[in-house]
């Protein structure tokens, strides 16, 4: 029976697996920022977020 709704549907895994490492990326962030903070180093860090967030954007207009 699973595997007839996998042949049916074959996104729903792909779907639960895009979650779950969205999920994970989601939460090493969330724990860098705790990290930051303890550390006190929180200004360098939400810079360095800006810089590559920008670098990514640029990236992706010009390899499209």
């Amino acid at each position: 029976m699973a595997l007839l709704l996998f042949v049916l549907n074959p996104i729903k895994k792909e779907e639960k697996k895009m979650k779950f490492r969205g999920f994970l990326y989601w939460l090493a962030r969330f724990l860098g920022d705790i990290n930051a903070v303890k550390k006190g180093k929180v200004g360098r860090r939400v810079g360095r977020r800006i810089v590559g967030k920008a670098t990514g954007r640029m990236l992706g207009k010009i390899f499209r």
